[in-house]
């Protein structure tokens, strides 16, 4: 089971991506292709489906939206066809507040996605899923703990921790070491 990849872009599809990877190039399902860049050097993380006549690789920036793209691919009815382009016209929050509410209608707004499999995502994710500001906490931890490994003290990077915005992990890094050097 492959964890992540780090590689450059060499091409882009509709719905996928080649990744050069020590000069061998990965095709890597990806819910939006196009946001990804020709040349440039990217980490995907990374979920590998092998069935008798297939073996795919699915790709996600973050770990967080390749373990939500986990937990949709565990509903009964819901494969990898199905769960990705909910990823690529869906936010995962509002995602996750249409399930914790039991909006049906929204989640049938996502292709392939009827009633029977709306109902079904709601009764075995409801009451499973990390709302936003748990995710906000895991992250913190997360870059709280760059910081350390960088050498900044506990007590000054609990004092910048409200003030960063951004929501990846590397851009977090940025902003709060911008901040640390004030």
């Amino acid at each position: 089971m492959y964890e992540y990849l780090y590689g450059i872009i060499k091409d882009i599809e509709s719905d996928y991506i080649v990744l050069d990877n020590s000069g061998i190039g990965y095709k890597i399902y990806t819910s939006n292709p196009y946001s990804f860049k020709l040349d440039e050097e990217y980490t995907i993380y990374l979920y590998q489906q092998i069935r008798e006549d297939e073996n795919s690789l699915y790709g996600f920036k973050t770990k967080e939206d390749r373990n939500f793209f986990l937990k949709l691919i565990n509903v009964k009815g819901l494969g990898c066809k199905m769960a990705l382009p909910m990823l690529a016209s869906g936010n995962i929050n509002d995602i996750i507040s249409a399930i914790e509410q039991e909006n049906i209608n929204y989640l049938k707004k996502f292709p392939k996605i009827g009633d029977k499999v709306a109902r079904q995502i709601i009764l075995d994710l409801k009451g499973k899923l990390v709302s936003s500001s748990d995710t906000k906490l895991i992250v913190n931890e997360e870059l709280t703990e760059t910081l350390k490994s960088l050498g900044y003290k506990a007590n000054d990077i609990s004092k910048i921790l409200p003030n960063i915005t951004s929501s990846k992990l590397e851009d977090q890094v940025r902003e709060a070491l911008k901040l640390l050097l004030r």
